[in-house]
């Protein structure tokens, strides 16, 4: 797959990803372990990139999980076709095929079978096995992250009514999380874990580049210095990466060549996400733009 953790960090590079070495060898190592990978950090700091990124140099499909607070068995592993199940029910009572045991074994087989995300991920193609993005399970309740426990273990899920579907080959697993609460050690235990920080100024700048070819050198520069200076104040929610990215798009549609006052007040909700950060960073640009 990847000789070394070099020749990974040089194949993201070439996807426009750019990976630091201590990421570069997390990703490498819970490749080599066929381990999950744990990615927590702040929002916007390229967590759920990872996985895009990697499907994409691996050529393998991306199966995403999106969590949310009530997600339960139905929405990520299956649930059965009802609609379908009553109509062909009444197709069989017109027929006068409706036995018990016969009825049963039909309405219960793999066709009326809805796979969600977590049973679609079991399955392997000749591409191969897929990656699956299990996205922000910190939103997720702690009773599906025990369900989650138990499917990362063996790779496995059990339908009543059609038996234990295994993995023939277990996906690529990447789990990430913003920290909005602790996920439990059960889970992490069987993770290798990672922390995404947000960046220093000349990596940032490096991801700029590789983002956002377009944008003038000048404008990246005071951009990336205005966001980190930033970040050092106390405000709701600070920007991640992506913002800066957002920010940079924005001021690079109005033809902007350097950040100046107007321009950075102007645009401020592409950086800033609430109504009290925009004003208080309004009130501070002169201290902040250089």
């Amino acid at each position: 797959m990847f000789e070394t953790v070099t020749d990974l960090q040089t194949t993201l590079a070439a996807q426009r990803y750019v990976c630091d070495h201590a990421l570069a060898t997390a990703l490498f190592l819970a490749l080599k372990l066929r381990r999950p990978l744990f990615l927590e950090g702040e929002a916007g700091v390229g967590k759920t990139e990872v996985a895009k990124v990697l499907a994409a140099v691996l050529d393998r499909e991306l199966i995403r999980l999106q969590c949310y607070e009530g997600l339960d068995i139905h929405t990520a592993v299956y649930e059965w076709d009802y609609a379908r199940q009553i109509l062909q029910v009444r197709l069989m009572e017109a027929a006068g095929q409706i036995q018990m045991e016969t009825a049963q074994q039909a309405l219960f087989s793999p066709a009326f079978l809805l796979k969600r995300p977590l049973l679609k991920a079991l399955e392997s193609s000749e591409r191969g096995a897929p990656v699956l993005l299990i996205d922000e399970l910190d939103r997720a309740d702690e009773e599906f992250e025990a369900f989650l426990l138990e499917v990362l273990s063996d790779f496995q899920v059990t339908v009543p009514e059609l038996g234990t579907i295994r993995a023939a080959q277990p996906p690529i697993v990447i789990i990430t999380s913003n920290r909005t609460r602790e996920i439990h050690d059960a889970l992490k235990r069987r993770c290798f874990y990672h922390w995404i920080d947000y960046p220093d100024e000349e990596k940032e700048l490096a991801i700029v580049h590789a983002r956002l070819p377009h944008i003038p050198e000048a404008l990246a520069r005071q951009v990336v210095a205005f966001v980190h200076a930033l970040r050092g104040e106390d405000l709701y929610k600070l920007p991640g990466v992506a913002e800066t990215l957002d920010w940079l798009a924005a001021l690079g549609a109005l033809e902007q060549t350097s950040l100046s006052e107007p321009a950075a007040a102007a645009t401020l909700g592409a950086l800033l996400k609430t109504r009290e950060d925009i004003q208080r960073t309004q009130g501070m640009l002169g201290n902040l733009l250089p």
